[in-house]
């Protein structure tokens, strides 16, 4: 009996000291488990799910929609046509990485998967968790004005109250409270691009955050796109001739096909009046983060 007990002990030690993790984390089981792909048998004529070989982390109503449409037009690349909110909800994170996987495109040998979340910028706890999936993954993030970042945001939850019945606010109930600019509200902190990148900078080197300009992609898509073919080491494909200007909205649509395909009505939306003196406040209020934010990523923005 003593020998049987010695053994038994014996045992659990030696898988104790192979198996730490899955004592450590009771979820280690559910985020180890085949993480990279579904099929255990890839090759370059089959389509297989993955995990992400990139990420677009945001910022929210900065573009990232027309980035990742735009991104879709190159041959090499799957992308995920529906935010994920992997590592940002904990229902979703709680089911694991195979749970993720299953969210992902079909690809091929060839193909970058890439996945789009807006919010994971803002939230404290993903990049951490983003790392530990893949420290070497690629991450795009794209910034525009701060101030008419703000304006979007409240235009598309203005629209959106408007759809589920809901009230709403005007835009300087919200951005004014006592004289002064609301600081508690809450999308002017999303455009503290300074603020929120040192928290993906404490996980990732800057050289693994490529930054899209926003408001260039606007003007010049295919030339930021160019950039971002570079970044992500895909042959150069997309060009002018992927674009064309619709006069009526006012932007450039993409053209699939040879059929001229626009962003749905959400996008492009008019922003409301704000008085200029509360728009001078929020000049002000960017400017110093906008300097610090300059310097940090070695790049200046076209930001008035």
């Amino acid at each position: 009996m003593a020998i049987f007990v010695a053994a038994f002990l014996f045992g659990l030690l030696i898988f104790t000291i192979q198996s730490p993790s899955l004592l450590l984390n009771p979820m280690a089981d559910k985020r180890s488990s085949s993480p990279q792909t579904s099929s255990p048998h890839k090759n370059r004529t089959t389509s297989y799910q993955q995990l992400p070989d990139a990420i677009i982390i945001g910022v929210a109503k900065a573009g990232t929609y027309a980035l990742l449409q735009m991104l879709s037009l190159h041959s090499g690349v799957a992308a995920a046509q529906r935010e994920v909110h992997f590592f940002d909800w904990e229902e979703n994170y709680e089911m694991g990485y195979p749970w993720y996987v299953s969210q992902m495109p079909q690809a091929f040998h060839s193909q970058l998967t890439v996945e789009k979340t807006a919010r994971y910028f803002v939230s404290t706890q993903v990049p951490e968790r983003i790392h530990q999936m893949n420290p070497d993954i690629k991450l795009l993030l794209i910034v525009r004005e701060p101030t008419e970042r703000v304006l979007s945001e409240y235009t598309h939850f203005f629209y959106k109250d408007i759809m589920n019945h809901k009230p709403t606010k005007p835009i300087m109930d919200l951005l004014v409270k006592d004289g002064q600019l609301n600081l508690e509200y809450y999308p002017l902190n999303h455009s503290l691009y300074y603020f929120h990148i040192q928290n993906w900078l404490k996980f990732f080197p800057l050289d693994s955050i490529h930054i899209v300009d926003g408001d260039e992609l606007t003007r010049n898509p295919w030339q930021e796109m160019k950039e971002v073919e570079r970044f992500l080491e895909l042959k150069p494909q997309i060009n002018a001739s992927f674009f064309v200007f619709n006069k009526q909205k006012g932007f450039y649509c993409l053209k699939k096909r040879q059929k001229e395909v626009c962003l749905n009505e959400k996008k492009g939306r008019a922003h409301p009046y704000v008085e200029p003196a509360v728009l001078q406040k929020l000049h002000q209020y960017y400017h110093e983060p906008n300097k610090r934010f300059f310097q940090l990523v070695g790049r200046t923005f076209n930001w008035n």
